[in-house]
């Protein structure tokens, strides 16, 4: 479990002059890595660094030779068309260059004159998705989305008995995660009115994105080893904002009895950066579970984890319509949550993902689930802001929505702040509907 130290100090200061603004994502105590290139290039992808609003090209600085030990093995991985090498190195890479990083872009580093060179503006860059993720599970971790769905979809008995039992998932489809900007077509599949005695085909008619985290796994397991939940953060290199997007009136239909299927694998959306979990120490918490539910089984119970095993990680949702990008509306935001509220931790995800056996890979990566907090406000999607599409969210420009439209833009992010601690931020993941093919 990563604690607290040097890079996390805020009297910290970069000679990058905007990674010094408090209100900036990506301050020298973030130091968030992507997969970058410049616009419009035919430059290779290779691994970056956010620091205010530039970039510091890993590749660069790898041919420069600056760092030495387990710092350059890193950068070495790090500055790869992805990051997957990197991330399998393990946790003691990952801080090695994270240290050596933050000592470099520090004001009166002796290695500012050869970074300069090093810098790309965010403004002129592209992003590719991180790192080539294998496997992606999606676990149901908000009590209070797995109940407010569970009311609309089977009234007399919205949470099944299993849920304060187990971390419940399933096996997404990583094939159609893409990173943020992506476009997709409205999807098509079988509906089934409740007054039908037949289902139909055609567009998805209530099309919802889901507001959750997605958390990469760097060193793997192998196939029969389970993963102690005292070891299991060794094995999670970070964090970005994920986007499940989800056919609400496809999902009704084939959910039962095995679980989501093409309501889920169309399109599933990633902000480009991964903040690392060292970076977020400062703003772990405990974990508690109320007295009246049943306690985890031992294999899901350590001091750590409910001391510090939650984090206090801070998310919104903004929509804006083409109407609104017509007018020059800004996006509205819908709703605002924090993942602190999940009633399972990342560490018991990976544990119980890996008791059985199973084995994780470099950039296979997990799906909190959608978080929603403990009031209607914070819920992470439609489906429950609208009340299963009875009621109606009203927008900026005074366009009405229950369920997305062609051409929404849907937009989130994520950040931590704490006294004490610098801001640090994720980005933000957007993407936009297109009509069904």
């Amino acid at each position: 479990m990563s604690l607290i130290n040097e890079t996390h100090d805020i009297n910290l200061t970069s000679w990058v002059a905007s990674a010094n603004d408090a209100q900036c994502d990506f301050p020298i105590q973030n130091l968030p890595f992507a997969e970058v290139r410049r616009k419009n290039s035919n430059e290779a992808f290779r691994g970056a660094v956010a620091i205010g609003d530039q970039v510091i090209d890993l590749a660069k600085v790898n041919e420069l030779a600056i760092f030495s030990g387990d710092a350059q093995v890193a950068i070495a991985a790090a500055s790869k068309p992805t990051l997957n090498e990197f991330m399998g190195l393990g946790e003691q890479y990952w801080s090695a260059l994270r240290l050596a990083l933050s000592k470099a872009l520090r004001e009166g580093s002796e290695h500012q004159e050869q970074l300069t060179h090093a810098l790309i503006a965010q403004s002129e860059i592209e992003f590719a998705l991180p790192c080539r993720i294998g496997d992606y599970t999606d676990f149901y971790t908000s009590i209070y989305h797995a109940t407010a769905v569970g009311s609309l979809f089977r009234p007399d008995n919205p949470l099944l008995p299993n849920y304060k039992w187990v971390p419940i998932g399933y096996h997404g489809r990583s094939s159609s995660i893409g990173v943020s900007g992506q476009q997709f077509h409205r999807p098509k599949g079988q509906t089934k009115a409740p007054d039908a005695e037949v289902p139909s085909f055609g567009p998805c008619k209530r099309l919802d994105y889901e507001l959750e985290l997605g958390i990469y796994l760097g060193k793997g397991n192998e196939l029969g080893d389970a993963i102690a939940i005292e070891n299991a953060e060794k094995h999670v290199f970070g964090f970005c904002v994920f986007n499940d997007w989800s056919a609400r009136d496809l999902q009704a239909w084939e959910y039962q009895p095995l679980g989501p299927f093409l309501a889920k694998n169309f399109a599933s959306t990633v902000s480009p950066w991964i903040v690392t979990t060292e970076a977020l120490a400062p703003f772990r918490t405990s974990w508690t579970r109320d007295e009246n539910d049943p306690q985890p089984l031992e294999y899901l119970e350590s001091t750590a984890n409910r001391d510090q095993g939650a984090f206090d990680i801070q998310m919104d949702v903004k929509i804006q319509t083409q109407k609104m990008r017509d007018e020059g509306y800004n996006p509205t935001q819908v709703s605002k949550s924090s993942f602190k509220h999940s009633y399972w931790t990342v560490a018991q995800m990976v544990t119980h993902h890996t008791v059985n056996g199973c084995n994780f890979m470099p950039g296979d990566m997990l799906g909190s689930g959608t978080q929603s907090g403990p009031t209607h406000e914070e819920a992470g999607s439609l489906l429950e802001l609208s009340r299963g599409g009875k009621e109606k969210i009203t927008l900026s420009n005074g366009e009405q929505r229950s369920f997305l439209e062609d051409g929404d833009n849907v937009i989130m992010r994520g950040w931590c702040e704490k006294e004490g601690f610098a801001r640090i931020g994720f980005g933000c993941v957007e993407s936009t509907v297109l009509p069904a093919k």
